[in-house]
């Protein structure tokens, strides 16, 4: 019950990037495309962390 918020955020972050890489391709705009791949990537790495860090405990 505790990773409903964090996996709601994560989820929303994931969708937000996924949805600058796609609008960033439809304008040719590789600044965007960047950053939404880095927002996904980042968001993958956090989680990861997140979770194992908690199977450490």
């Amino acid at each position: 019950m505790m990773y409903v918020i964090p996996v709601a955020v994560a989820l929303l972050a994931i969708a937000l990037g996924v949805a600058g890489v796609v609008f960033g391709e439809a304008d040719d705009s590789p600044g965007l495309q960047a950053l939404g791949a880095a927002l996904v990537i980042a968001t993958i790495v956090f989680g990861v962390r997140l979770v194992l860090r908690r199977r450490r405990r």
